[in-house]
């Protein structure tokens, strides 16, 4: 949900201004500024009862739950996603501000659901800050994979007018460094994710999908599951045609 809100509220005129998003038309553009601003606005809150209301008490103890939703909070807040979208509405598009405006935006929203996760389920304080920058990693890969996409689909011509997005202050590896740079990025976090996920071999193939998702950022598809030869780490991938080739 807090996912969702921070979408609808990326797309508005006075932020992104993007008139589509995974070539639908964004909220604003169907249902007008106001009710998605309004949309947004009820489903931030909406997210936080969800989670207090409907995690069974008896078997997840109040002060996880509490650490849940003070971890939403951070995620969201003004040294998280909406630090992200300030300094990319203020600091322009520098390559400097780069790695950070992706890291706030993106990364955050990635690691504090990895990181509720492993807060949820119990996890030690030495996995759950694998697990924080483990979603960070992967935040950050999903949205460098989306800028590569749109670039390639753009040098197709399958994006013109008004289905380019216009980006009023966007902020991207693509336009910072170019497209090989971005791809470079991209398999370094692939790598980076990757890694932090070594250190929790004890659960075996229960981990494994937090392996493909890694992969699903890239491939934009998969299928779940140990391969055959017994490899922990070896997840089987059912590649979506449009993915990046890392």
């Amino acid at each position: 949900m807090l996912h969702v809100a921070s979408l609808i509220h990326d797309d508005l005129p006075c932020m992104d201004d993007d008139q589509s998003r995974r070539g639908k038309p964004s909220n604003h553009a169907v249902y007008g500024v106001d009710m998605a601003i309004l949309a947004g606005d009820a489903l931030f809150p909406l997210g936080f009862s969800h989670i207090v209301t409907e995690t069974p008490s008896n078997l997840v103890p109040a002060n996880r739950i509490l650490q849940v939703v003070a971890e939403m909070a951070r995620a969201v807040g003004s040294t998280g996603m909406a630090a992200g979208q300030f300094i990319e509405l203020n600091a322009g598009s520098g390559k400097e501000m780069v790695e950070l405006v992706e890291e706030k935006k993106f990364g955050e929203m990635a690691e504090c659901s990895a990181v509720c996760g492993g807060i949820l389920g119990g996890a030690k304080e030495e996995e759950v800050e694998r697990l924080r920058r483990y979603g960070r990693a992967v935040g950050v890969l999903y949205q460098v994979v989306d800028e590569i996409l749109e670039e390639k689909e753009k040098g197709m011509g399958r994006i013109e007018g008004e289905e380019n997005r216009k980006g009023r202050n966007r902020v991207s590896y693509v336009g910072a460094f170019g497209l090989e740079r971005a791809m470079e990025v991209a398999e370094e976090l692939k790598k980076k994710a990757k890694r932090e996920l070594e250190g929790f071999e004890i659960y075996q193939e229960r981990v494994a999908p937090l392996y493909s998702f890694v992969d699903y950022a890239v491939e934009r598809g998969f299928e779940v599951g140990v391969a055959g030869n017994g490899g922990f780490g070896d997840v089987r991938i059912e590649a979506a045609s449009n993915g990046v080739c890392l």
